[in-house]
Protein backbone atom coordinates (compact mmCIF):
# COMPACT_ATOMS: atom_id res chain seq x y z
CA UNK A 1 0.00 0.00 0.00
CA UNK A 2 1.31 3.56 -1.31
CA UNK A 3 1.06 6.72 1.67
CA UNK A 4 0.33 8.70 -0.83
CA UNK A 5 -3.73 10.10 -0.55
CA UNK A 6 -5.68 10.67 -3.42
CA UNK A 7 -3.77 11.31 -6.66
CA UNK A 8 -5.11 12.92 -10.25
CA UNK A 9 -4.63 11.20 -13.79
CA UNK A 10 -5.11 14.19 -16.03
CA UNK A 11 -6.48 12.64 -19.12
CA UNK A 12 -7.78 13.32 -22.40
CA UNK A 13 -8.00 17.38 -23.55
CA UNK A 14 -8.49 18.84 -26.80
CA UNK A 15 -5.54 18.02 -28.90
CA UNK A 16 -5.57 15.62 -31.52
CA UNK A 17 -3.67 13.22 -29.73
CA UNK A 18 -6.98 13.31 -27.35
CA UNK A 19 -8.38 9.48 -28.01
CA UNK A 20 -4.28 8.44 -26.83
CA UNK A 21 -3.99 10.41 -23.85
CA UNK A 22 -7.39 8.93 -23.00
CA UNK A 23 -6.00 5.94 -22.98
CA UNK A 24 -2.96 6.41 -21.17
CA UNK A 25 -4.81 7.80 -18.30
CA UNK A 26 -7.19 4.59 -17.86
CA UNK A 27 -3.65 2.63 -18.00
CA UNK A 28 -1.96 4.88 -15.46
CA UNK A 29 -5.15 4.54 -12.92
CA UNK A 30 -5.13 1.23 -13.12
CA UNK A 31 -1.63 0.46 -12.07
CA UNK A 32 -1.70 2.70 -9.65
CA UNK A 33 -5.17 1.62 -8.29
CA UNK A 34 -3.04 -2.33 -8.60
CA UNK A 35 -0.88 -0.63 -6.02
CA UNK A 36 -3.38 0.46 -3.41
CA UNK A 37 -3.67 4.28 -4.65
CA UNK A 38 -6.86 6.12 -4.32
CA UNK A 39 -7.36 7.50 -7.77
CA UNK A 40 -9.44 10.11 -9.47
CA UNK A 41 -9.10 10.83 -13.14
CA UNK A 42 -9.77 14.15 -14.58
CA UNK A 43 -10.38 15.96 -18.05
CA UNK A 44 -9.25 19.32 -18.66
CA UNK A 45 -12.42 21.15 -18.52
CA UNK A 46 -13.98 24.17 -16.77
CA UNK A 47 -14.60 22.05 -13.55
CA UNK A 48 -10.77 20.85 -13.24
CA UNK A 49 -9.82 24.29 -11.23
CA UNK A 50 -12.45 24.41 -8.83
CA UNK A 51 -12.40 20.91 -8.02
CA UNK A 52 -8.75 20.80 -7.19
CA UNK A 53 -9.22 23.90 -4.92
CA UNK A 54 -12.34 21.97 -3.27
CA UNK A 55 -9.68 19.01 -2.42
CA UNK A 56 -6.15 19.52 -3.45
CA UNK A 57 -4.90 16.13 -4.63
CA UNK A 58 -1.58 15.23 -3.12
CA UNK A 59 0.23 15.04 -6.51
CA UNK A 60 -1.01 14.99 -10.58
CA UNK A 61 -0.05 12.56 -12.71
CA UNK A 62 -0.08 14.09 -16.43
CA UNK A 63 -0.60 11.85 -19.22
CA UNK A 64 -1.89 14.26 -21.74
CA UNK A 65 -0.40 14.18 -24.87
CA UNK A 66 0.26 16.97 -27.36
CA UNK A 67 -0.72 20.92 -27.19
CA UNK A 68 -1.18 21.98 -23.56
CA UNK A 69 -0.49 18.76 -22.10
CA UNK A 70 3.12 18.62 -22.95
CA UNK A 71 3.89 22.55 -24.29
CA UNK A 72 3.66 23.66 -20.25
CA UNK A 73 0.14 25.29 -19.96
CA UNK A 74 -1.30 22.81 -17.65
CA UNK A 75 2.10 22.75 -15.69
CA UNK A 76 1.66 26.55 -15.52
CA UNK A 77 -1.77 26.06 -14.09
CA UNK A 78 -0.88 23.27 -11.78
CA UNK A 79 1.72 25.27 -10.34
CA UNK A 80 -0.12 28.64 -9.80
CA UNK A 81 -2.63 25.73 -7.70
CA UNK A 82 0.55 25.18 -5.76
CA UNK A 83 -0.33 21.84 -6.44
CA UNK A 84 2.71 18.64 -7.68
CA UNK A 85 2.60 17.04 -10.62
CA UNK A 86 5.02 13.76 -11.90
CA UNK A 87 7.14 15.61 -14.62
CA UNK A 88 9.12 18.28 -16.17
CA UNK A 89 8.31 22.05 -15.16
CA UNK A 90 6.89 24.40 -17.64
CA UNK A 91 9.85 26.27 -19.17
CA UNK A 92 11.47 23.12 -20.06
CA UNK A 93 8.36 21.56 -21.75
CA UNK A 94 7.87 24.67 -24.04
CA UNK A 95 11.72 24.31 -25.24
CA UNK A 96 11.07 20.47 -25.43
CA UNK A 97 8.09 20.26 -27.21
CA UNK A 98 8.90 22.60 -30.38
CA UNK A 99 11.21 20.17 -32.21
CA UNK A 100 13.06 22.71 -33.82
CA UNK A 101 14.16 24.39 -30.24
CA UNK A 102 15.08 20.99 -28.94
CA UNK A 103 17.43 19.98 -31.28
CA UNK A 104 19.42 23.33 -31.30
CA UNK A 105 19.57 22.69 -27.43
CA UNK A 106 20.81 19.19 -28.15
CA UNK A 107 23.07 19.94 -30.76
CA UNK A 108 24.80 22.55 -28.53
CA UNK A 109 25.47 19.51 -26.17
CA UNK A 110 27.33 17.79 -29.14
CA UNK A 111 24.67 15.02 -29.48
CA UNK A 112 24.20 14.57 -33.47
CA UNK A 113 20.35 15.16 -34.59
CA UNK A 114 19.79 15.22 -38.36
CA UNK A 115 19.93 18.63 -40.43
CA UNK A 116 16.73 20.41 -40.98
CA UNK A 117 14.76 24.13 -41.72
CA UNK A 118 11.69 24.83 -39.91
CA UNK A 119 9.83 26.48 -42.21
CA UNK A 120 6.10 28.38 -41.24
CA UNK A 121 3.33 28.11 -43.24
CA UNK A 122 3.12 32.26 -43.71
CA UNK A 123 6.96 31.96 -45.57
CA UNK A 124 6.23 28.88 -47.26
CA UNK A 125 3.42 30.79 -48.73
CA UNK A 126 4.70 34.21 -48.85
CA UNK A 127 8.17 33.77 -50.37
CA UNK A 128 6.57 31.06 -52.89
CA UNK A 129 6.10 27.46 -52.43
CA UNK A 130 8.40 25.73 -54.86
CA UNK A 131 11.04 28.20 -54.81
CA UNK A 132 11.55 27.81 -51.12
CA UNK A 133 11.21 23.64 -51.68
CA UNK A 134 13.51 23.95 -54.66
CA UNK A 135 16.18 25.09 -51.97
CA UNK A 136 15.18 22.24 -49.31
CA UNK A 137 15.64 19.79 -51.51
CA UNK A 138 18.91 21.34 -52.87
CA UNK A 139 20.24 21.91 -49.69
CA UNK A 140 19.26 18.72 -47.33
CA UNK A 141 19.15 16.11 -50.25
CA UNK A 142 16.50 13.20 -50.17
CA UNK A 143 15.33 11.63 -48.72
CA UNK A 144 13.59 13.84 -46.07
CA UNK A 145 11.28 13.64 -43.26
CA UNK A 146 8.46 16.43 -42.72
CA UNK A 147 6.29 16.73 -39.70
CA UNK A 148 4.68 19.54 -37.24
CA UNK A 149 7.39 21.50 -35.48
CA UNK A 150 5.30 20.90 -32.36
CA UNK A 151 2.75 17.50 -31.45
CA UNK A 152 3.21 14.12 -32.05
CA UNK A 153 1.95 10.43 -32.56
CA UNK A 154 3.45 11.17 -35.72
CA UNK A 155 0.33 13.07 -36.67
CA UNK A 156 0.81 15.08 -40.44
CA UNK A 157 4.81 13.92 -40.80
CA UNK A 158 5.93 11.61 -43.93
CA UNK A 159 8.44 10.31 -45.76
CA UNK A 160 9.67 12.20 -48.69
CA UNK A 161 11.58 10.18 -51.49
CA UNK A 162 10.77 12.28 -54.31
CA UNK A 163 10.88 16.07 -55.01
CA UNK A 164 7.42 16.01 -56.14
CA UNK A 165 6.11 14.40 -52.97
CA UNK A 166 7.55 17.29 -50.83
CA UNK A 167 4.73 20.08 -51.48
CA UNK A 168 1.71 17.27 -50.62
CA UNK A 169 3.96 16.70 -47.43
CA UNK A 170 3.48 20.20 -46.75
CA UNK A 171 0.05 20.68 -47.00
CA UNK A 172 -0.55 17.19 -44.94
CA UNK A 173 1.88 18.82 -42.43
CA UNK A 174 0.38 22.40 -42.13
CA UNK A 175 -3.11 20.16 -41.10
CA UNK A 176 -1.71 19.76 -37.72
CA UNK A 177 0.37 22.47 -36.80
CA UNK A 178 1.76 26.10 -38.10
CA UNK A 179 5.09 25.26 -38.87
CA UNK A 180 6.98 21.85 -40.66
CA UNK A 181 9.90 20.63 -39.45
CA UNK A 182 11.69 19.22 -42.89
CA UNK A 183 14.64 17.28 -41.81
CA UNK A 184 16.99 15.04 -43.63
CA UNK A 185 15.91 11.72 -43.14
CA UNK A 186 18.38 8.88 -41.62
CA UNK A 187 17.53 5.25 -42.51
CA UNK A 188 18.32 2.84 -40.30
CA UNK A 189 16.94 1.12 -36.86
CA UNK A 190 14.07 3.66 -34.81
CA UNK A 191 14.60 3.16 -30.97
CA UNK A 192 13.10 4.94 -28.09
CA UNK A 193 14.60 5.00 -24.97
CA UNK A 194 12.67 6.08 -22.00
CA UNK A 195 14.61 7.92 -18.69
CA UNK A 196 13.34 8.28 -14.93
CA UNK A 197 14.75 9.65 -12.30
CA UNK A 198 13.85 8.05 -8.81
CA UNK A 199 15.75 10.54 -6.74
CA UNK A 200 19.28 9.36 -7.61
CA UNK A 201 19.71 11.00 -11.03
CA UNK A 202 17.75 9.94 -14.38
CA UNK A 203 18.45 6.56 -15.51
CA UNK A 204 17.83 5.20 -18.92
CA UNK A 205 15.46 2.17 -18.95
CA UNK A 206 16.31 -0.74 -22.04
CA UNK A 207 15.92 0.92 -25.68
CA UNK A 208 12.81 -0.61 -27.50
CA UNK A 209 13.55 -1.17 -31.42
CA UNK A 210 10.34 -0.25 -33.40
CA UNK A 211 9.58 -2.48 -36.83
CA UNK A 212 6.39 -1.12 -38.41
CA UNK A 213 4.69 -3.44 -40.83
CA UNK A 214 4.53 -0.98 -43.09
CA UNK A 215 7.95 0.62 -43.33
CA UNK A 216 5.85 3.74 -41.18
CA UNK A 217 5.30 4.02 -37.57
CA UNK A 218 2.84 6.55 -38.00
CA UNK A 219 -0.35 6.74 -36.21
CA UNK A 220 -2.17 3.57 -36.76
CA UNK A 221 1.51 1.41 -36.75
CA UNK A 222 1.48 3.25 -33.25
CA UNK A 223 -1.76 2.47 -31.77
CA UNK A 224 -3.23 -0.31 -33.44
CA UNK A 225 -2.02 -3.70 -31.74
CA UNK A 226 0.03 -6.26 -34.30
CA UNK A 227 0.71 -3.30 -37.02
CA UNK A 228 4.18 -3.03 -35.44
CA UNK A 229 6.80 -5.40 -33.83
CA UNK A 230 8.34 -4.20 -30.66
CA UNK A 231 12.01 -5.79 -29.58
CA UNK A 232 12.99 -4.68 -25.86
CA UNK A 233 15.87 -4.78 -25.61
CA UNK A 234 16.70 -3.41 -28.75
CA UNK A 235 18.97 -5.34 -31.27
CA UNK A 236 21.97 -3.72 -30.97
CA UNK A 237 25.23 -3.96 -30.57
CA UNK A 238 26.09 -3.47 -26.95
CA UNK A 239 27.64 -0.41 -27.66
CA UNK A 240 25.17 1.01 -30.04
CA UNK A 241 22.69 0.29 -27.27
CA UNK A 242 25.24 2.45 -24.89
CA UNK A 243 25.34 5.40 -27.18
CA UNK A 244 22.04 4.95 -27.39
CA UNK A 245 21.10 5.36 -23.79
CA UNK A 246 23.48 7.91 -23.12
CA UNK A 247 21.98 10.10 -25.68
CA UNK A 248 18.86 9.82 -23.99
CA UNK A 249 20.10 10.77 -20.72
CA UNK A 250 21.93 13.63 -21.94
CA UNK A 251 18.66 14.81 -23.86
CA UNK A 252 16.69 14.79 -20.82
CA UNK A 253 19.83 17.09 -18.73
CA UNK A 254 20.17 19.41 -21.47
CA UNK A 255 16.70 20.36 -21.71
CA UNK A 256 16.28 20.37 -18.41
CA UNK A 257 13.89 17.76 -17.68
CA UNK A 258 12.29 16.05 -14.52
CA UNK A 259 11.44 12.50 -13.45
CA UNK A 260 10.07 10.85 -17.02
CA UNK A 261 10.41 11.15 -20.92
CA UNK A 262 11.54 9.62 -23.76
CA UNK A 263 13.70 9.96 -26.62
CA UNK A 264 13.31 8.92 -29.99
CA UNK A 265 16.56 8.03 -32.12
CA UNK A 266 17.38 6.69 -35.41
CA UNK A 267 20.87 4.32 -35.22
CA UNK A 268 22.09 4.69 -39.00
CA UNK A 269 24.15 1.66 -40.60
CA UNK A 270 27.05 2.39 -39.14
CA UNK A 271 25.61 2.36 -35.50
CA UNK A 272 25.38 6.15 -35.30
CA UNK A 273 22.26 7.19 -33.15
CA UNK A 274 20.60 10.66 -34.24
CA UNK A 275 18.36 12.23 -31.78
CA UNK A 276 14.83 13.02 -33.36
CA UNK A 277 12.48 14.69 -30.60
CA UNK A 278 11.83 13.90 -26.80
CA UNK A 279 8.43 13.04 -25.09
CA UNK A 280 7.80 14.76 -21.71
CA UNK A 281 4.92 12.33 -21.26
CA UNK A 282 5.17 9.45 -22.76
CA UNK A 283 2.55 7.06 -23.82
CA UNK A 284 1.22 4.64 -21.18
CA UNK A 285 -1.20 2.53 -23.73
CA UNK A 286 -0.90 -1.08 -24.24
CA UNK A 287 1.30 -0.80 -27.17
CA UNK A 288 3.47 2.38 -25.62
CA UNK A 289 6.97 2.15 -25.16
CA UNK A 290 7.81 3.46 -22.16
CA UNK A 291 5.89 0.76 -20.36
CA UNK A 292 7.56 -2.29 -22.71
CA UNK A 293 10.60 -0.96 -21.50
CA UNK A 294 9.65 -0.79 -18.06
CA UNK A 295 8.70 -4.49 -18.37
CA UNK A 296 12.54 -4.90 -19.93
CA UNK A 297 13.96 -3.66 -16.88
CA UNK A 298 11.65 -6.01 -14.65
CA UNK A 299 10.23 -2.60 -13.55
CA UNK A 300 6.60 -3.03 -12.44
CA UNK A 301 4.76 -0.39 -14.16
CA UNK A 302 2.43 0.60 -11.14
CA UNK A 303 5.58 0.83 -8.85
CA UNK A 304 7.52 3.24 -11.33
CA UNK A 305 4.23 5.57 -11.33
CA UNK A 306 3.76 5.22 -7.75
CA UNK A 307 7.19 6.15 -6.41
CA UNK A 308 7.73 9.09 -9.39
CA UNK A 309 3.86 10.61 -7.73
CA UNK A 310 5.36 9.55 -4.15
CA UNK A 311 9.15 11.82 -5.08
CA UNK A 312 6.10 14.58 -6.62
CA UNK A 313 4.11 14.81 -3.30
CA UNK A 314 7.52 15.37 -1.74
CA UNK A 315 8.61 17.96 -3.77
CA UNK A 316 5.44 19.99 -3.41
Amino acid sequence: MSDLGHVLVLAGGLSYEREVSLRSGRRVAEVLRSKGVEVETRDTDATLVPSILADPPDAVFVTLHGGSGEDGAIRSVLELLSVPYVGAGPDACRVAYDKPTAKAVVRSWGLRTPDSVALPKETFHDLGASAVLDRIVERLGLPLFVKPSRGGSALGASIVRKAEELPAAMVGCFAYGDTALIEKYVEGVEVAVSVVDLGDGPVALPPVEIVPDGGVYDYAARYTAGQTEFFAPARLRPEVAESCLAMAVAAHEALGLRDISRTDIIVDHDGNPHFLEVNVAPGMTETSLFPMAAEAADRDLGTLCTRLLEIAAARG
